[in-house]
């Protein structure tokens, strides 16, 4: 029977995205010359204007100048030839001077084929004026005659009014047109390249090896060429290259970690199997030579039984600390002094070697689950044993001081010791697993084991001082419960 066919997938929905050419430099090349341009689209009007008002006032002046002649004329009057030379040199076809309210036509010449349309310079609303060049531009048919009312200067008179031909505007009025454009194409285009290499400088090149360090890093975090140097700058792009810098170190940190925790949870398993068998032997080794009399084997065998108790508190921490999660605290009101008694025990401290100094009163107590809790001041009374023990050129006999203090409904416990103290390098990472054990051989698993249970309480465990004459570590937990009552004991009768 041939197997059914197996659904496909539906095609996965791609975004479509609208088409820009090339990438962020040429992007800002672009539109920082459409930017110029359009900049240049808003003078274009103004421009245009100024440029038609100046030339009609330029006629209007030159046909005031021809208005002299008939004056000094004998009769005032030119002859037909004249009045053309001197209409032609004003580049107009007709001169009229208005003067006390009576309107005179100085110069005339030929017939007009059409009536004129009017331009009254001594007046002008600025969407006119700015509309007027479109206009002259757009306006269409020969023989077009403009005519033009202005303010004279020469004369004195009420108005100066003349007719001129309207293509030679235009003719004008088009080739500055086709000036202000390739001017303005000109700017547009040469401040998009100053802009472009001026923004590839400071803004694209640092972001392109911003962007390949990022590339580099996804591809191989160990890989050194993805490693960001920040360049010092003090703008938003060095901070930029100082928190790529950062998070790349603290990604690394993170995957080392993980890569190390995935190693061990391969090999946990085979510690855990063959780990039993091997101190089940070494067990029954210590057995025997507990029993002989040899001198030699009494002393060495106090240093095989510590290290068999170092390998099962390294194994027992490793497994404890691969669980996925801790169990909920069952917390309690419990002795305080009875529960630093029996982790004094275990953590092996002892008059001879580093002694315990509990400044707790047996009738103080503490919220905490009583399993958990003494796991947590076994770890630190360790911890401080040891750093005590590995301390070169002591002379001075090590202590651990316990107290105990309680303010707004909370406990503070404080571990204080006499050691070397906790350098400012290990002091970093002190409660991350397998980074902050300064110890050799140590797993660096202790502190981080403690804290992880007193947060789970709602508590929490820091580092409250540290230098060279020891550290003090500071235990939290919530709630404050009240002392043990007394026992009373009845009187007996006589």
């Amino acid at each position: 029977m041939a197997d059914a066919p197996q659904p496909q997938a539906p095609p996965r929905r791609t975004r479509r995205r609208f088409f820009w050419p090339g990438g962020l430099s040429a992007r800002l090349l672009i539109l920082t010359i459409l930017f110029v341009s359009a900049a240049g689209g808003t003078i274009l009007p103004p421009a245009l204007a100024a440029f038609e008002e100046q030339w009609l006032l330029d006629r209007v002046r030159a046909a005031e100048l021809a208005t002299i002649a008939p004056d000094v004329a004998p009769d005032r009057v030119v002859s037909e030839a004249l009045a053309a030379q001197l209409l032609e040199g004003a580049g107009v076809q007709r001169v009229a001077i208005q003067t006390e309210g009576m309107r005179r036509l100085v110069l005339q010449g030929p017939k007009l084929a059409r009536a004129p349309y009017l331009v009254d310079l001594r007046d002008q609303a600025p969407i006119s004026w700015l509309a007027a060049p479109f206009q002259t531009l757009m306006g269409g048919g020969e023989g077009r005659m403009v005519r033009v009312i202005a303010e004279p200067r020469i004369r004195k008179a009420d108005f100066i009014e003349i007719v001129a031909p309207d293509a030679a505007l235009k003719r004008e009025l088009t080739r500055y047109l086709w000036q202000l454009l390739l001017v303005m194409a000109f700017v547009a285009t040469m401040a998009g390249i100053l802009v472009y290499l001026s923004l590839a400088f400071f803004l694209v090149r640092p972001m392109q090896r911003i962007t390949h360090a990022m590339e580099r890093f996804r591809a191989d975090p160990d890989d050194p060429a993805s490693h960001l140097e920040p360049s010092g700058r003090r703008d938003e792009i060095g901070r930029a290259e100082v928190e790529l810098d950062l998070m790349q170190a603290d990604l690394r940190v993170a995957l080392n970690s993980r890569a190390r925790l995935a190693q061990l949870g391969e090999a946990v398993a085979k510690i855990n199997h063959d780990l039993r068998n091997m101190l089940t032997s070494a067990q029954i080794a210590s057995e025997r030579l507990a029993a002989s009399r040899d001198p030699k084997v009494a002393q060495a065998l106090p240093r095989l039984e510590r290290a068999l108790d170092r390998a099962v508190k390294l194994a027992t921490d490793v497994l404890v600390y691969g669980k996925t999660q801790e169990a909920a605290p069952d917390a309690r009101p419990m002795p305080l002094a009875a529960a630093l008694e029996m982790a004094a025990e275990e953590a092996r401290l002892s008059p001879e070697t580093v002694r315990l100094e509990a400044q707790v009163d047996p009738a103080d107590q503490v919220v905490a689950d009583p399993d958990q809790l003494h796991r947590i001041v076994v770890n630190l009374l360790r911890n401080a044993r040891e750093a005590v023990e590995q301390q070169e050129g002591r002379s001075e006999s090590g202590v651990v001081t316990v107290a105990l203090a309680q303010a707004e409904g909370a406990t503070l416990i404080r571990f204080s010791d006499n050691g070397p103290g906790v350098s400012a390098r290990a002091r970093e990472k002190i409660f991350q697993p397998f980074a902050g054990s300064s110890r050799p051989g140590g797993a660096g698993l202790g502190l981080a084991i403690a804290r992880e249970l007193a947060q789970g309480h709602g508590g929490d465990l820091v580092l409250a001082e540290t230098s060279e004459t020891g550290s003090v570590f500071e235990l939290r937990l919530p709630g404050a419960p009240p002392r043990l009552k007394p026992k009373r004991t009845r009187a007996k009768s006589s």
